[in-house]
């Protein structure tokens, strides 16, 4: 599983090159004898205070603004600025549509049949605030509920139902898995079914089965 957190720190190309211009002007000054040590000393705490308050974020990204540890606001996309020792960027969250891959391994069917089912959700953050606040690891949150709701969803089903029905049972999960994150900011748009997989011994007596029953047709 993969994490959603984003910490990108101080260090981007804006801010590194206010810094040095700081630093290099504040370097020419003193050697020119226009500043003290003192002076030069506090321009160079200066320089490193203002190009840390400089920030960007990407196009796809929201950055999380909290001031003394409480929230304070949204920035980006694009560049922003804070306050420095004040604020802090807690993380930068992800807008785009994600996707996670999840699966339920040797659980039983409604006819007690033992399937390997993979699965992907296509989902994303449409409300950033929510998901920053209501919910610690949002993308691990998501692949957990989604593994749960796949394993009720095959309990439910009869082996035949899962084969013949894939689509319905992907679409009903998928109101399942929207209905328990919106609440967090997050909406699941898709869910997929990639394969499931059914004990050998059970396809070779399913596909004897479907053998036997066209050669009766063809009589």
């Amino acid at each position: 599983m993969t994490t959603n957190v984003i910490n990108k720190g101080w260090f981007n190309p804006i801010s590194i090159s206010v810094l040095l211009t700081l630093i290099f002007v504040s370097i020419i000054l003193h050697v020119l004898h226009i500043t003290n040590i003192t002076i030069f000393v506090l321009s160079i705490l200066f320089s490193g205070l203002l190009a840390s308050s400089i920030r960007i974020a990407d196009q796809w990204e929201r950055a999380v603004v909290l001031r003394m540890g409480k929230f304070m606001g949204l920035k980006g996309p694009g560049p922003f600025m804070i306050i420095p020792i004040i604020d802090s960027v807690s993380t930068y969250i992800d807008q785009r549509v994600r996707v996670s891959a999840f699966k339920a391994e040797q659980t039983l069917t409604k006819d007690t049949v033992p399937v390997n089912v993979d699965a992907v959700v296509y989902w994303t953050v449409w409300d950033v605030e929510k998901a920053a606040l209501e919910v610690q690891e949002y993308q691990k949150a998501i692949e957990h509920i989604a593994q749960t709701g796949l394993r009720d969803t095959i309990g439910k089903h009869e082996l035949s139902t899962l084969l013949q029905e894939r689509d319905k049972i992907a679409e009903d999960l998928q109101h399942v898995l929207d209905r328990n994150t919106n609440p967090w900011g997050i909406t699941c748009q898709t869910v997929g079914i990639n394969d499931i997989a059914i004990p050998q011994d059970l396809a070779d007596a399913m596909s004897k089965e479907a053998q036997a029953e066209r050669e009766r047709r063809a009589r």
